[in-house]
């Protein structure tokens, strides 16, 4: 019987935000995407960790704001998918809104879109080897989503920290799914690693 390979996890962010590699071999898993314009930028971060670009089977984006997202339709025309839920269909058009000309972004195209619903995820991203699911858990915004391992590991995107929630039920909410999902350790959009039910370093964006 084949074990699987181990889930690894390699940070390949810039300009104050984290993009994670989300890896079970060489099928691999981008966690929000990027800036518009900077797919340069993003090839040189994955070279120098080593992990070619064609490896990227999907890219999810927590939510769908420019340093999260923007960089979306340029990885497609590389090749990636875009895994997109269901929840977050309407907030994609909202987000040119918040583009400006110099920031070079390009129209996300329906056509390499894979839509989904969260009772899909797992099935999808067991297909990849990679054994957790996607969650929705507004508090940032109402489209924002995580990721959460079998692992313990959990990619929250913007979601506030629950140290610093207290005044927010919506986040403090998706805090409890992720908790009910075994979370353990938050792999955020801005700022270090850090354990569940601990306050984190600086506050979340």
């Amino acid at each position: 019987m084949n074990t699987p390979p181990p889930i690894t996890v390699v940070n390949v962010g810039y300009r104050s935000t984290n993009y994670w590699v989300v890896s079970a071999g060489t099928s691999r898993l981008l966690v929000d995407i990027g800036w518009p314009g900077t797919l340069g930028t993003l090839k040189a971060h994955l070279a120098r960790v080593g992990i070619p670009l064609c490896e990227i089977r999907y890219a999810l984006a927590t939510h769908y704001h420019i340093d999260h997202a923007g960089l979306a339709e340029e990885l497609k025309r590389e090749g990636v998918q875009l895994l997109v839920l269901e929840v977050q269909l309407e907030a994609i058009p909202i987000m040119k809104t918040w583009t400006k000309p110099g920031d070079h972004y390009l129209d996300i195209t329906e056509h390499g879109n894979i839509i989904i619903s969260f009772e899909q995820s797992r099935l999808l991203l067991g297909q990849m080897g990679i054994a957790g699911e996607i969650l929705h858990t507004p508090g940032h915004t109402d489209h924002c989503v995580s990721l959460v391992l079998d692992n313990g590991f959990a990619f929250t995107g913007d979601l506030p920290a629950e140290a610093y929630a207290f005044d927010n039920p919506v986040a403090l909410a998706s805090w409890q799914r992720l908790r009910a999902k075994g979370a353990t350790s938050i792999y955020p959009a801005h700022g270090p690693v850090w354990p569940i039910g601990e306050a984190p370093s600086t506050p979340s964006s």
